[in-house]
């Protein structure tokens, strides 16, 4: 497979857009998902992983098959996924979840029944919303590091690749990330 997606690429580099095309239908699922988790937004995760495939058709030229392909596009992403997260905090963004003002008052969404527990799907809501305000919080590097830990599955080491930054920066990343989460969810700590 390995031996494949080189050649996928050589051919790539030289300009032959089916090869890309190969390339993308290979890694769109992987690369849509860590935009998923990036984002939390099937829309911007979406943009987010076309801006990704975007970067990296641009950028061919410039890899030199010293990591693996997929670990290349990963690190797009990855970037890609940090500088989202910063315009977004520049942003002022409105929330669909948030409640409507309107001369009579405030009103929210009503949302129909799943046909399991409303109580247990509250808290369960309640929850993800905790700690997705809580990862907000997190610098954008930190917050990055817990996706890919977490959420994505990577190894220490793969995430050390794909942020190119040393072992112990991830380390050290991620337990000041987890010590951050378990201050901002303090009714979650152990």
């Amino acid at each position: 497979m390995l031996d494949s997606i080189r050649e996928l690429v050589k051919k790539a580099q030289h300009n032959d857009l089916g090869a890309f095309e190969q390339l993308v239908h290979i890694y769109k699922d992987r690369i849509f998902g860590l935009c998923l988790q990036l984002t939390r937004n099937q829309a911007d995760a979406q943009d987010l992983a076309q801006e990704t495939f975007i970067r990296a058709y641009t950028n061919l030229g410039s890899f030199r098959f010293e990591a693996d392909f997929g670990t290349w596009l990963h690190r797009i992403a990855i970037n890609q996924g940090i500088n989202f997260q910063r315009k977004q905090k520049r942003d002022n963004l409105i929330s669909l979840d948030a409640p409507i003002q309107t001369d009579e008052g405030e009103i929210t969404r009503d949302l129909a029944a799943t046909g399991e527990d409303p109580e247990e799907l509250f808290e369960q809501r309640e929850l993800q919303n905790s700690v997705h305000q809580a990862l907000d919080k997190l610098s954008p590097e930190h917050r990055m590091v817990l996706v890919l830990r977490e959420f994505q599955g990577y190894s220490y080491e793969e995430i050390s690749t794909l942020m190119d930054c040393s072992l112990g920066t991830v380390k050290s990343r991620i337990n000041r990330a987890r010590q951050a989460l378990r201050d901002l969810l303090p009714s979650f700590k152990r």
